[in-house]
């Protein structure tokens, strides 16, 4: 039975007109709400992922459920038709199983509240806030386990509960929660900063209908879900065609020794409304990658790109989402069944914003991206340090953006804009690491008239025996170029031991032994390069040598000869520019790199580690 909602003061809203200046005030005082819950959030948590780096997402949404501003979309219309109990003034839900809200939260480490706001006893909105947990159990520090069969192993799972009821705090369900976890101070300071935050937006959005009145702030809210709808349903007319397009990526494995992973999306409109059906994306793995899609969740995830490539100015919210029709097969990759494992699921999470690029691009080449949002890095390390005490660190790292139509991706940063990377002085100040080096990798990002983003390289010596595991992907499958623009590089892993011995491994891996003095050497991909390299102005490159960007040898991939102090020979670059137009076919407009031979004997040349052992190959044959 969908949720009851108990009213004091049951009378409905009237609807108003709205000015421009109200609205444009209460927009804009809903998206400083929305910042101030990030404010709150950052100055009371205690866990580097969240007080740091910036992992949880707000949202405040209109008094049906559906999102005004935030950056997920809005989850509280499932959560309301499927939830079988009561919301009425001085409730707050606190839940963390993705199986019991169809996907709202895509893994368990994600703890979520959602706060409905009664004013004069009447609903008038919700607010909500997400953020990843550094711990919640499970078979493995950090409670992301590589190789968990089911959600079971991955930390304990929270339903849809009452962590306030009428105003009083359930006590005894914190303290069993917390019992779970192997950090439960940063968890209980990470929880309260996730219930300030929202509180902190319920008071604003109070205000907000005191001063206005609650019907002007209603309708305001709804005029906004109504001015993204005409925005949203221009822009699928002039960007979606009635011919169906395809693209698919892969996940390059499973850490167990499978993969490639298929994920595969087609795309057209019918009317106004566009079609986005993952029919041909492979099963559910048996291991930890599968991401449980949400609907909405991905209608945002389309809604931003397509705002970001076309009309930057429009603001994000929910009121275009019955323009978008997304079909997800049951028992794949995107939609797991019950109880498959979730954790490892931000390699397809990342991947879907690449898919995005491909698909949307095809029929206005101008506005197409190219790969390299892809994935999102951990590192956990953990042990007793030399006084005895426990530590763990949860770190997210970054890659190369991807070349894109305005110019080049950024050097390693983030796929979600919001995060920050935790400073190497917080992490040397309370982890037994020194960062030796943290720097671009350079020519990691593919070549192009837009140069993709380079990778990172960032190097960690521990102080404290331990063990490690390491998330990314990437390592196979490389990044892709677009019009003409090269692939980019793909990601390794070194481990440099005290005693002067090194060995590469995988980019998947669980619980490795580290002891006192050995170095990691964190090396993530680049993005995929946009447009023709030969039309990029040598003197840009010759200033990126300088830089340390791009090598003199990485230069002549844009048929540039310069030095390694950046001195271009022009002479020898118009030279080499002509031989490489010569010998070059048609520039493709995707640049997968290599066909599946010389990709297989390429990784393990590169990396020394094994290919793995899927053969579904469609899109890289093609490039043989």
């Amino acid at each position: 039975m969908p949720a009851t909602i108990i009213e004091t003061n049951p009378t409905p809203f009237n609807k108003v007109a709205i000015d421009p200046v109200t609205l444009d005030i209460i927009e804009n005082a809903l998206r400083n709400a929305r910042i101030e819950m990030d404010a709150t959030l950052v100055r009371t948590a205690m866990s580097p992922g969240i007080r740091e780096q910036g992992d949880a997402f707000p949202l405040i949404a209109d008094h049906t459920g559906k999102m005004i501003v935030g950056q997920f979309g809005s989850f509280i219309g499932g959560f309301l038709d499927n939830f079988d109990g009561t919301l009425e003034d001085g409730d707050m839900i606190f839940l963390s199983d993705p199986y019991s809200c169809a996907g709202a939260v895509s893994h368990s480490n994600d703890w979520l509240v959602l706060l409905p706001v009664f004013k004069d006893g009447r609903l008038i909105a919700y607010t909500s806030m997400f953020g990843h947990q550094s711990d919640i159990g499970g078979k493995v520090v950090g409670s992301m386990p590589i190789n968990a069969h089911s959600i079971f192993e991955e930390g304990v799972r929270i339903p849809p509960v009452k962590i306030w009821k009428k105003g009083e705090y359930n006590d005894d369900l914190m303290k069993l929660v917390m019992h779970q976890t192997r950090k439960p101070d940063w968890c209980q300071a990470d929880l309260n900063a996730l219930i300030a935050s929202c509180r902190v937006a319920a008071r604003r959005v109070i205000e907000m209908a005191a001063r206005f009145g609650d019907d002007v702030y209603v309708s305001a809210t709804q005029e906004l879900l109504a001015r993204n709808h005409r925005a949203m349903k221009s822009l699928i007319a002039m960007a979606i065609g009635e011919e169906p397009v395809a693209f698919e990526d892969y996940i390059c494995d499973d850490g167990m020794g499978a993969g490639p992973y298929k994920i595969k999306c087609t795309m057209w409109r019918e009317g106004e409304k566009v079609v986005l059906d993952f029919a041909g994306t492979d099963p559910q793995s048996q291991a930890s990658i599968n991401f449980y899609l949400n609907e909405n969740m991905f209608k945002m995830f389309f809604g931003i790109y397509m705002i970001m490539v076309f009309d930057p100015q429009i603001l994000f919210n929910d009121g275009f989402y019955d323009l978008i029709d997304v079909r997800i097969p049951e028992g794949s990759l995107l939609k797991p069944k019950f109880p498959a494992a979730l954790s490892g699921r931000t390699h397809a999470l990342g991947r879907i914003f690449d898919i995005l690029g491909g698909l949307l691009g095809q029929k206005t080449p101008e506005f197409l991206n190219a790969a390299g949002f892809s994935s999102s890095p951990h590192l956990f390390y953990s042990g007793h340090d030399k006084k005895g005490d426990w530590f763990q660190l949860f770190q997210i790292g970054f890659g190369g953006v991807p070349g894109r139509p305005m110019g080049d991706g950024p050097d390693g940063h983030s796929l979600w804009p919001g995060f920050t990377n935790v400073p190497n002085e917080f992490l040397e100040r309370y982890f037994p690491l020194l960062i030796e080096r943290y720097e671009t990798e350079p020519d990691s990002g593919g070549a192009g008239l837009h140069r993709g983003g380079n990778g990172i390289h960032m190097t960690y010596r521990f102080l404290s025996p331990g063990t490690i595991s390491i998330h990314d992907d990437r390592w196979f499958v490389p990044p892709w170029g677009v019009n003409g623009g090269e692939p980019g590089k793909r990601a390794r892993k070194i481990l440099e031991k005290a005693d002067g011995t090194s060995q590469i491994i995988g980019n998947k891996v669980e619980e490795v032994q580290v002891e006192e003095g050995d170095q990691l050497h964190f090396i993530t991909w680049g993005g995929g390069g946009w447009g023709d390299p030969l039309e990029r102005d040598p003197a840009l490159v010759a200033k990126e040598i300088v830089q340390g960007l791009v090598t003199a040898e990485g230069a002549k991939a844009y048929g540039v000869v310069a030095s390694e102090h950046g001195v271009v020979d022009s002479s020898a670059t118009e030279a080499l520019r002509a031989q490489l137009r010569s010998e070059r076919g048609t520039l493709p407009l995707f640049n997968y790199g290599p066909g599946i031979e010389v990709l297989r004997a390429n990784c393990e040349a590169e990396t020394g580690l094994k290919a793995p052992v899927q053969p579904v190959w469609p899109m890289l044959e093609a490039a043989e």
